[in-house]
């Protein structure tokens, strides 16, 4: 993502209609062009409170509550085109392949230089990191 300089996994919320899966199907395409979704594990869920500005849709709220579920899975090699969403274009989002030690130097560079690095980030790289191990045992 150009606005924040980090590297991220794809990821979104889950509309009311669905359930975790097919949220996970719908955001990895949109995000990426993802097409052939499948042999899908549940991996971990990481839960956070961070700071939350007061917007239209939650004026009353100070603190955000957010919880990711993470999951393998397999996909086609060739990627689709992206269907990113307007903020996600403005931020600069691209699909990019890394090498996960790579990725976690990168963002582990951001966090300690940048100052326009944001919150994701450390989410982000704890779970980067966390897959890096999980990979590393098997």
């Amino acid at each position: 993502t150009a606005r924040y300089n980090d590297y991220s996994l794809p990821g979104g919320g889950v509309d009311k209609h669905e359930d975790l899966v097919e949220g996970l199907k719908r955001e990895l395409n949109e995000e990426t062009g993802a097409a052939n979704i499948r042999h899908i594990k549940a991996f971990g869920l990481y839960e956070e409170y961070r700071p939350h500005q007061s917007d239209k849709h939650y004026p009353e709220c100070s603190i955000m509550h957010m919880l990711s579920y993470c999951f393998c899975c397999e996909i086609d090699a060739l990627l689709g085109t992206p269907k990113l969403e307007d903020y996600e274009i403005k931020n600069g989002m691209e699909v990019a392949w890394m090498d996960i030690e790579d990725a976690i130097a990168h963002n582990l560079q951001c966090i300690a230089h940048d100052p326009k690095s944001g919150l994701s980030i450390q989410r982000e790289t704890f779970l980067l990191a966390h897959i890096k191990q999980q990979l590393m045992l098997n």
